[in-house]
């Protein structure tokens, strides 16, 4: 996914709480992506379909935050696609 970034899990979790977004069960999702070898692709995979899980991802703060959070994807190297996607998924959660 992109260039590999020197920067952690932890730090892009830091950075969408910084944008607005509260992370339900965040300490499974972290468990999650402690565990795997390419924590971007595991993200990704959590973030589409971790539900089941009880990991989900709530916008706090409608709107004002959407450049903030664009900006921490493409700070750490995620794929447009995924942005996207992170983006309407947020949306849907209305």
């Amino acid at each position: 996914m992109g260039r590999l970034s020197e920067e952690s899990f932890e730090q892009f979790l830091e950075s969408l709480k910084a944008a607005g977004i509260a992370i339900i069960n965040e300490t499974e999702l972290r468990a999650r992506l402690a565990e795997a070898q390419r924590w971007r692709y595991a993200f990704a995979t959590l973030a589409a379909n971790g539900k089941t899980l009880g990991i989900r991802f709530v916008n706090r703060r409608e709107g004002a935050n959407d450049a903030q959070i664009w900006n921490a994807f493409a700070r750490f190297d995620f794929p447009r696609q995924l942005q996207a996607a992170f983006a309407d998924s947020l949306k849907s959660e209305h």
